[in-house]
C-alpha cells in the first residue's frame, strides 16, 4: 500500500481515539440515573413543538425567487436561454473548464461512462456503498465493476481494499463522497497515477464540499452532481457533469445532446454528430435550471448554517459512549445529504442499538436505525448476461456490513434549532445514564 494509504488509516485511527477519550471523560459525568425514561412512564425530554421541528427539517425549501424565476420563465417563454446561463455561473463556481447540465445525475454519470471511450471488458473500481446509478450503467459500454469496500470510520471508498483488488484490466477507479463527505481524493489520485488509473468522481451527495479548497467534482477527469430534491443544490430533477478536458467534455455531452456537437470547434472529432448526437437525450429541464441558478445564488449560506447546527448537536453527542459521526479530514469541508448520520457501537455503549433507538424515541428524538445498499447483493451482478464480463461478487464486504450495523440517521436542522439541539442532547444523556438497564430487557 502507498504511503498516503497508510498515513490516511493512521490519520483516521487517530481521529477515532480522540473521539473514544472523550466518551469516556463524558462518561463519569452522565445525567442523574434516577430520572425515569419516557419508556416507562417518565416525561419526554423533547417538547419543541412538533409543527417547528417539521418546518426546521424541511427540505427542499423554495422561495419568492424560486418561484418568481419559474413564473417570468413560463410566461416570456425563453425557456432555454436559462441552461447556458446555469452552465456559466456553475463553471465559474467551480473554477472547472467545462459544464454541462444533464437531466439527473444519473444521465450525467452515463455520459462520464461514455465519455471515456475505453475497450470492451475494462474494469472500474467503484464502492459497493452507493447508488445504483453509480455501477449499473456501466453495462452499456462493456466495462465491469470491481466492487470496492468502504472504510468504517468514514463510509467512503477504502483505498486500501482497492489497491489489494487491482487487476491489470482495471482501467479507472470512480469514488463516491458518500452523504456529503469528501473522499481521500488526494490519495486516491495518488494511486491511480501510480497504476495509470482514470479518476472520476461521484459528487451527487457533495454539491459544495471541499478538499484542500478544491471543490469536489474537479478532482477527478470527469465529476458528476445529482440536483434531484434532496441533494443540496435540489432541483427536484437535474444534475450536472465536469470536465477536465475538451475531449472528455464533447465525446460525453454529444452522448445525449443532439443539439451541441454544432457548436463544437472545426476540428472536433464529435461536430459531424450534430442532429443525432449518439441516441440518448439528456438535456436539463429548463424550470430546473433555473431553480438550479437561485439555488445556487444561496447554497453557500445555508451549507454554513446547516453544518453550524450539526457540529451543536454532534459534538455533544460524540462525547457518549459508543458515538461517532463520520470522520472528516480537517483539510476537508463535509456537506450533509439525507440526514444526519451517526454510528452507534452497541460494545462499547453497553447496550444494544435497537432498544437505544426505542427509548430516544420515547423521549421524542427523531431516531432511526439505517441501511444504505450494497450493490454487490443485487441480483444483476450476478448474472452474466447484462455484461461484457460477469463481475466477480465479493460475498462480504466488511466495512460495508460494519457502517450498516452501526449506523443511525437523525433529521438535519437547516435553521438556528439551539433549543431543540439542547432538547435532543438532554434526552441522549438521560437515555444513556440508563443504558445499563435497558441491556438488561
Amino acid at each position: 500500500m502507498s504511503k498516503a494509504g497508510n498515513t490516511r488509516r493512521s490519520f483516521v485511527q487517530t481521529g477515532a481515539a480522540a473521539v473514544a477519550g472523550l466518551g469516556a471523560s463524558r462518561a463519569a459525568f452522565p445525567r442523574p440515573a434516577t430520572e425515569t425514561l419516557a419508556l416507562s412512564g417518565g416525561p419526554k425530554t423533547v417538547t419543541f413543538p412538533a409543527a417547528r421541528q417539521a418546518e426546521i427539517s424541511k427540505w427542499p425549501r423554495y422561495g419568492e425567487e424560486e418561484k418568481k424565476a419559474l413564473v417570468e420563465l413560463l410566461e416570456n417563454n425563453r425557456f432555454y436561454g436559462e441552461i447556458p446561463l446555469l452552465e456559466k455561473e456553475m463553471k465559474d463556481y467551480l473554477n472547472a473548464p467545462y459544464v454541462k447540465a444533464h437531466i439527473n445525475g444519473t444521465s450525467a454519470l452515463m455520459s462520464m461512462f461514455f465519455g471515456l471511450d475505453l475497450p470492451a471488458g475494462s474494469e472500474i473500481m467503484a464502492p459497493s456503498y452507493t447508488a445504483w446509478a453509480t455501477i449499473v450503467p456501466m453495462r452499456f459500454f462493456g466495462y465491469v465493476p470491481i466492487f470496492v469496500d468502504i472504510h468504517p470510520r468514514t463510509a467512503c471508498f477504502d483505498l486500501e481494499y482497492a489497491a489489494r483488488h487491482l487487476t491489470s484490466r482495471t482501467r479507472a477507479v470512480v469514488p463516491m463522497h458518500t452523504r456529503g463527505l469528501p473522499c481521500d481524493m488526494d490519495h486516491i489520485g495518488a494511486f491511480a497515477k501510480q497504476h495509470g488509473l482514470l479518476v472520476l468522481e461521484d459528487a451527487a451527495q457533495a454539491q459544495g464540499a471541499s478538499l484542500q479548497g478544491r471543490p469536489m467534482g474537479t478532482w477527478g477527469g470527469i465529476g458528476v452532481f445529482s440536483f434531484q430534491a434532496s441533494k443540496t443544490l435540489p432541483t427536484i430533477e437535474g444534475g450536472m457533469g465536469i470536465y477536465q478536458n475538451r475531449e472528455y467534455y464533447e465525446r460525453a455531452t454529444a452522448f445525449g445532446n443532439y443539439e451541441l456537437p454544432e457548436t463544437f470547434p472545426q476540428d472536433s472529432s464529435y461536430r459531424k454528430y450534430h442532429d443525432t448526437g449518439f441516441g440518448p437525450k439528456f438535456r436539463i429541464h429548463p424550470l430546473a435550471a433555473a431553480l438550479a441558478r437561485k439555488q445556487l445564488q444561496t447554497m453557500e449560506s445555508r451549507i454554513a448554517l446547516l453544518d453550524a447546527q450539526m457540529r451543536k448537536l454532534n459534538d455533544r453527542l460524540v462525547e457518549l459512549p459508543g458515538l461517532s459521526v463520520q470522520y472528516c479530514r480537517p483539510d476537508a469541508r463535509r456537506v450533509y445529504w439525507a440526514g444526519n448520520l451517526l454510528f452507534l457501537d452497541e460494545a462499547k455503549a453497553g447496550c444494544p442499538k435497537e432498544a437505544l433507538i426505542k427509548a430516544l424515541r420515547a423521549e421524542g428524538v427523531r431516531i432511526s436505525s439505517t441501511t444504505y445498499p450494497e450493490q454487490h447483493k443485487f441480483t444483476i451482478y450476478s448474472e452474466a448476461k447484462w455484461w461484457h464480463h460477469k463481475p466477480d461478487v465479493p460475498e462480504f464486504l466488511p466495512g460495508c456490513a460494519e457502517v450498516n450495523r452501526t449506523s443511525v440517521t437523525m433529521p438535519l436542522f437547516y435553521d438556528e434549532a439551539s433549543e431543540l439541539i439542547d432538547q435532543y442532547v438532554k434526552a441522549f444523556e438521560k437515555v444513556w445514564a440508563k443504558r445499563s438497564q435497558l441491556a438488561r430487557v
